[in-house]
């Protein structure tokens, strides 16, 4: 099977601050053509992950490439777009004058035209950027970030501030430049996010990758279902049942999680023979990953003390 070329890596990278770990042994590698969604709490190590592969920041261990290259040399540095979430930029300066700017830093840049059609700004182009909506910023910072014909973009959090539609415009946005051959990171604390998006996801807690694969495998990892029904038991009662992890009533509606949603079923059904409207699910993408971090934390937690 032909194996796409690594566009980014890391390999046993550590960071420290002081005395805390940021990274703690990262590995992490994108091919070219592929979406890598980095996902984890706040302060799990996403930020640090990027600023390596920028460079703009030195492992204290490990190595790190880009393009299989030293990230801060200047012939990686062209092959790569970048949307952070922070970003300082000149306020009295129009869109289409930005736009310029960024692309003349490029060999073959997109044209303003053709940048600001991908990214759906097209009607923002004579507008001062500090006359724009946060979300409106956000658009033309993705805008900026592909103008350069990036073989690789990083994107952190790239739809906060976003209204629904316009994330789902830069969704498609991100599956056309994928069509074409470019790779991306993305960070994101959106689930559906990573789900509409990934073709990969790692899962980071406390400067660790605890968990890389599919977005089919992170769910397979927890096998979490979910009933719903309408019944007269209480919450109460089926709080005991030790196959239950959690039971809660909205509305009308009894809500359940479990592991085992075949025995909760049957016991259901046995303790109330007017249940109806009964429902099993499996799991989303939110409980596999909350369920990931939670049992991974208390691992590391416990290494942790064991060390000292």
């Amino acid at each position: 099977m032909h194996c796409a070329p690594v566009v980014a890596r890391l390999d046993h990278a550590v960071k420290r601050y002081g005395g805390i770990a940021a990274l703690n042994g990262a590995d992490l590698m994108l091919q070219r053509g592929e979406l890598l969604a980095l996902l984890g709490p706040n302060g799990a190590g996403k930020t640090t992950v990027i600023g390596l592969l920028l460079g703009l920041i030195r492992p204290d261990a490990g190595e790190v490439e880009l393009f299989g290259q030293d990230p801060q040399g200047i012939q990686a540095r062209r092959r790569i777009g970048v949307m952070l979430q922070n970003a300082e930029l000149p306020p009295t300066l129009r869109v289409g004058e930005l736009l310029r700017l960024t692309a003349s830093y490029y060999p073959t840049p997109r044209t303003v035209a053709e940048a600001a059609e991908l990214a759906g700004i097209s009607d923002l182009l004579k507008r001062p950027y500090a006359k724009l909506s946060g979300g409106q910023q956000r658009r033309v910072q993705f805008a900026l970030a592909l103008c350069g014909r990036p073989e690789l973009l990083f994107l952190d959090e790239p739809t906060v501030g976003m209204d629904i539609e316009a994330r789902q415009k830069l969704w498609a946005a991100i599956r056309q430049l994928l069509a074409e051959g470019c790779s991306v990171l993305l960070t994101t604390h959106y689930l559906e996010e990573a789900e509409a998006l990934a073709d990969r996801v790692c899962v980071m807690s406390k400067g660790r990758m605890i968990h890389e694969g599919t977005i089919e495998a992170l769910r397979a990892r927890v096998a979490l279902k979910r009933i719903r029904c309408l019944s007269a038991l209480t919450t109460d009662a089926i709080r005991d049942w030790p196959e239950v992890s959690e039971v809660r009533r909205e509305s009308e509606r009894l809500h359940i999680t479990t592991a085992d949603a075949e025995s909760v079923v049957r016991r259901l059904l046995g303790a109330d023979a007017q249940l109806s409207e009964l429902e099993v699910q499996r799991a989303g993408l939110a409980e596999a990953f909350t369920e990931l971090t939670r049992d991974a934390d208390q691992t590391i937690d416990n290494d942790q003390r064991e060390a000292a």
